[in-house]
């Protein structure tokens, strides 16, 4: 979040720019801070971004934010933008309504429907002495504002700065037109393996924004945990959560703290995807309930980390009570329109036991008002329109994919976090093979399923599964810079892909993400900026 010091207006407005512009001295730097082009900074890549002539907006006592909307979305937006000024100049920047329009020098957000279409484009000329921001929606505002973030000194990330004496910055003077190549582009955090509490998840959510990515998906069950209130089945928690991969404490959300990271991944427009694995995956529900067990015998708590082994009771009904239970539960507490129901490396069911659970399980997904997600082994049974497979394994069938209603990819070769780096990196796993910056960045996500219909991709999704990941550093060096490899995936033109480009822009983004305390890998291909 950031606060802006009183005087300042800022003006939010969509518009377009292209070109590289020259590089610049980073404004009021500190001895020794490099230099980098304004446009340099701009990750994921903006459809058109151009440099302009002369000084961009001044940020100082005078400076005014100003909000010509009465949507409390784009007021929050102005308080998030505010609050980062503050921190980079000493000075609280006042948020004003319409009545300030005309204020000098400012900064407006502005809902405009004449902006470039979509809900969550944008356009941004920060010429000053008035910086526009237009845009048709709030979350399009949200993003000219991580936009505006990128283009702010490295050093203005550093939370000690605002403690110092007030110092004036101008904003350098750049217009960006952008918008989004797909409408989902998420990550996936896997907290049943390993548990993350509420404060690591928010994080998560942050460096997503940051990166203009706009779904969280959280796997909150698996053979070695279960990691969410479910106030029906309370063994859920009383004995499904105690345990971890290599015999860790485990740990789950109340019901409270899951509404508060939903709430607060929200207001940065990061919708949660919630996923409980099912039929396999499923030993911490197994070891909670007897009765969910074809044996009607509960198997002891599991903290290793084989895959297949378990498998909920699917011919009794018993079961799909307890199916009813959780999606409703979870459901409520979710606003999102998605239920991810897993679905994958099941092996110890036939495959009519398998399709007929998933498409009961389907039923029951969309009675609590939600869509159904699963990994892309559901695409073999008879899904509904709203229906969304998830492509993970390289060799899945493309004729089942292509007949799916609605794609998310996420190729386990390509966006698979969790894979290492190189041979030689400490954590990680390798079954979908070693995976560096490149093969995350070099691949189309419009050709890895030629038979599918363009229109039935809905985006990219990098999951990070945590076998070997025990705290939220861990998380972070894993998935950074590869995220940001993916976030350009989904958000970037075609036309605006390409790899030494990504690698410049990528190296740029050293100094702030050592600033906000981010433990990327500092991947040798790359010419990080110190």
């Amino acid at each position: 979040m950031w606060r802006i010091g009183a005087g300042l207006t800022l003006v939010l407005i969509v518009g377009s720019a292209c070109a590289r512009g020259p590089r610049v001295k980073e404004p009021h730097a500190p001895p020794g801070a490099s230099a980098v082009s304004p446009i340099a900074r701009i990750l994921p890549a903006a459809i058109e971004a151009q440099s302009l002539s002369g000084d961009g907006v001044s940020i100082d006592q005078r400076t005014t934010i100003v909000v010509t909307s009465d949507d409390p979305a784009v007021r929050r937006i102005g308080g998030m933008l505010s609050t980062l000024l503050a921190r980079a100049t000493g000075v609280v920047v006042p948020i004003k309504g319409r009545e300030a329009t005309g204020a000098t020098p400012a900064i407006l957000l502005t809902i405009d429907p004449a902006a470039p279409a979509g809900d969550e484009a944008y356009d941004l000329n920060t010429a000053g002495p008035v910086a526009s921001l237009k845009a048709r929606a709030p979350a399009g505002l949200f993003y000219g504002v991580q936009t505006i973030r990128q283009l702010l000194p490295y050093w203005t990330e550093y939370q000690a700065v605002m403690f110092q004496e007030a110092r004036p910055l101008t904003l350098p003077a750049v217009h960006v037109r952008d918008a989004p190549r797909y409408p989902w582009r998420g990550a996936m955090l896997d907290v049943a393996r390993h548990f993350f509490g509420a404060a690591d998840v928010k994080r998560f959510v942050d460096l997503l924004a940051l990166h203009k990515m706009n779904r969280l998906h959280l796997h909150l069950a698996d053979d070695q945990g279960w990691r969410i209130e479910i106030r029906k089945r309370p063994a859920l928690t009383e004995t499904g959560a105690r345990s971890a991969v290599g015999g860790g404490p485990g740990g789950f959300y109340s019901q409270a703290e899951y509404a508060d990271i939903v709430a607060y991944a929200a207001d940065r427009f990061v919708t949660i995807v919630p996923e409980i694995d099912m039929p396999g995956h499923t030993n911490a529900a197994l070891a909670s309930y007897a009765e969910l067990n074809c044996t009607g015998q509960a198997p002891p708590v599991f903290t290793g980390t084989d895959v297949g082994f378990s498998a909920l009771c699917v011919e009794k009904e018993e079961t799909y009570r307890f199916i009813d239970d959780i999606v409703g539960e979870i459901s409520s507490l979710t606003p999102g329109p998605y239920f991810h129901m897993g679905g994958d490396e099941v092996k110890t069911l036939t495959a009519q036991q398998y399709r007929a659970f998933v498409e009961r399980v389907q039923t029951i997904v969309q009675a609590h008002g939600k869509a159904m997600i699963g990994w892309d082994e559901v695409a073999a049974t008879a899904l509904s329109p709203s229906s969304i497979v998830q492509h993970w394994r390289p060799e899945a069938a493309h004729a089942e994919l292509a007949r799916a209603p609605h794609l998310i990819l996420s190729p386990g070769n390509r966006a698979y976090l969790d894979m290492k780096y190189d041979a030689g990196t400490a954590i990680g796993l390798n079954w979908a093979g070693l995976i560096p910056i490149r093969t995350a960045y070099d691949w189309d996500p419009a050709t890895l399923v030629p038979e599918a219909p363009a229109a039935a991709i809905l985006g990219v999704e990098a999951p990070l599964w945590s076998e070997t990941t025990a705290t939220i550093r861990d998380v972070e060096f894993l998935a950074m810079p590869r995220l940001a490899a993916i976030a350009e995936v989904g958000w970037s033109a075609p036309a605006r892909h390409d790899w030494d480009s990504f690698r410049e822009r990528l190296g740029a983004q050293a100094p702030r993400w050592t600033a906000i305390g981010i433990n990327f890998f500092r991947a040798p291909e790359i010419p990080w900026a110190r």
